[in-house]
């Protein structure tokens, strides 16, 4: 009987040491797959006013008015000078006549110029229109610049003695109005002319 005991004793004693040895050994790590650390988000902002739309530039601020001014009294506008037809020839003036191509007044026409001027004068209600005619030699458009200048030619004269210009009027016809249509020096020295009209105001 007392074997048995034995054998049961050291199979326990045998068991309790396995037991010992199993439960000091150390475990084994347990491997995982650790997922990655969840990202750090950043600390939130405090929510912004909404940005107000943009303004249109302003505009260019417009320069300061001038002062008022109270005009003065303007000047009447020049009257328009009456047309050549309500102009009419008076035996008082007489023509002048001018060499060929010129338009300078010659000594011998100053005498005329002189009397012209004088009856002007005496009738200073009256308006003067000269004519300034050429010959029919040259081209229409020389003599026509060739009778403007004859005329002014004559105007000039007449201010220089004191008939204001305000009251002449020139016009150029050129070769367009002989006098005389013979194909003659003497006829031609008929046409180079300032012819006068006048009429009242």
């Amino acid at each position: 009987m007392k074997r048995p005991v034995r054998s049961s004793l050291l199979l326990l004693l045998c068991g309790m040491t396995v037991a010992l040895c199993l439960s000091g050994c150390p475990k084994r790590p347990v491997t995982s797959t650790a997922s990655p650390p969840a990202p750090t988000l950043p600390p939130a902002l405090p929510p912004t006013a909404p940005t107000p739309p943009a303004r249109p530039p302003a505009a260019a601020a417009a320069p300061p008015a001038p002062p008022s001014v109270t005009p003065g009294p303007t000047a009447p506008a020049p009257a328009t000078p009456p047309k050549p037809s309500a102009y009419a020839a008076d035996d008082a003036l007489k023509d002048i006549y001018f060499a060929f191509d010129k338009a300078d007044i010659r000594p011998v026409e100053v005498k005329t110029l002189e009397a012209n001027g004088t009856w002007l004068k005496r009738h200073d209600n009256s308006l003067v229109l000269i004519e300034g005619h050429c010959d029919e030699r040259g081209t229409p458009e020389y003599n026509l610049a060739l009778g403007q200048r004859r005329a002014t030619s004559a105007m000039n004269y007449l201010v220089s003695r004191g008939i204001p210009a305000s009251r002449i009027t020139v016009v150029s016809y050129g070769k367009e109005r002989p006098v005389c249509t013979e194909h003659t020096h003497a006829c031609w020295a008929r046409n180079r002319r300032a012819h006068f009209l006048v009429k009242e105001r």
